[in-house]
């Protein structure tokens, strides 16, 4: 007779690390390690690099029965063959048909998604969403927004991922919220996204535009080199008064507020979870309360107000949470 699994094996695999995990049915994460990818590497190096993290998490297991391989990752991805569509921190995987290979090489079933919707599954089922279940209450519909270099997202509905027509669903950060002449170019190719307005580059971006101003001078942030100017910078700043880095953080929260009720107007959801590094630095300075009043103020009816807005506690781990839900979930074990 077949042993129950155990443990499952979670890869995050962003722009700069492959980071894999250990995690049990609860969610727990016993084990991580990470390997930095080869700056400019090829596909064949990244490859390797990704496949050998994978195989220490393995061995790490020991006796241990393990489920599947999940695995997150920022970008287009056919949930289907694990093929990797121009993601934009790994865009020479661009075709790379990863569930099919690892398969072969690895001997455990793989199950690959993008990293926002992953993390969305697992706020529902580790996060945001099992704090409201403790509290007696199901969560019918849940967004997760990830806000940080870049901006992206994911639905549950029903306990399942509203993923679109081939999967490429929930790119949230790509909605227009500007549409002047004037609306800054999104790395997308279009002008006044919602990442251009609101991520960590367009923070950074912002600021270093804005002190050519002389209405925001002096300013904490003009003893810097320009280009050392990161969001980070501009938090630190706006902690301290300074005026200029206050103005564009308050264009960020407006475009958040503006994006997300989009979001809830299109979704109804029962929570939003905002995660990412840029969040972190929105909570910390006492801004996301700014963010919920502005999606109150904007929200059509009273029945839309009935959502909650909250950050993400799973913090760094969410999309490998994610990853190991999406595996308990295809084993029929979530």
């Amino acid at each position: 007779m077949a042993r129950i699994p155990e443990v499952v094996v979670a890869m995050d695999w962003g722009g700069t690390w492959a980071r894999a995990s250990v995690a049990d049915k609860s969610g727990e994460l016993l084990w991580n390690t990470r390997l930095a990818n080869v700056v400019g590497g090829n596909q064949e190096q990244l490859l390797e690099d990704a496949e050998s993290v994978l195989r220490r998490a393995i061995d790490w297991c020991g006796d241990r029965q393990i489920g599947g391989i999940g695995v997150a990752a920022a970008g287009p991805i056919d949930i289907e063959t694990g093929t990797f569509y121009a993601l934009p921190n790994l865009a020479v995987l661009d075709g790379v048909s990863l569930k099919e290979m690892w398969e072969a090489k690895l001997g455990y079933p793989v199950f690959i998604g993008n990293d926002a919707n992953l993390a969305a599954l697992g706020e529902l089922k580790y996060g945001a969403g099992l704090d409201t279940l403790k509290l007696g209450r199901q969560t019918r519909t849940l967004v997760y927004v990830t806000v940080s270099t870049g901006i992206g997202g994911g639905v549950m509905d029903r306990g399942q991922m509203l993923l679109g027509a081939n999967g490429m669903a929930g790119e949230v950060g790509h909605m227009t919220i500007d549409s002047s002449d004037s609306a800054p170019r999104c790395q997308c190719g279009n002008t006044g996204c919602l990442e251009s307005l609101a991520s960590g580059t367009s923070i950074a971006r912002a600021a270093r535009s804005k002190l050519s101003d002389a209405s925001f001078l002096p300013s904490l942030l003009a003893g810097h080199d320009i280009e050392s100017i990161t969001a980070e910078t501009v938090f630190a700043a706006a902690a301290q008064g300074d005026h200029l880095a206050q103005s564009v953080l308050d264009g960020a929260v407006r475009a958040l507020s503006v994006g997300l009720t989009n979001l809830l107007h299109l979704f109804n959801p029962d929570i939003i979870v905002l995660g990412g590094g840029v969040t972190k630095g929105l909570t910390e300075a006492g801004l996301l309360e700014r963010i919920n009043q502005g999606i109150l103020q904007r929200a059509m009816s009273e029945r839309h107000k009935d959502f909650s807005l909250v950050s993400s506690k799973l913090g760094d781990s969410v999309g490998m949470v994610g990853a190991a839900s999406l595996v308990w979930q295809e084993l029929g074990l979530a």
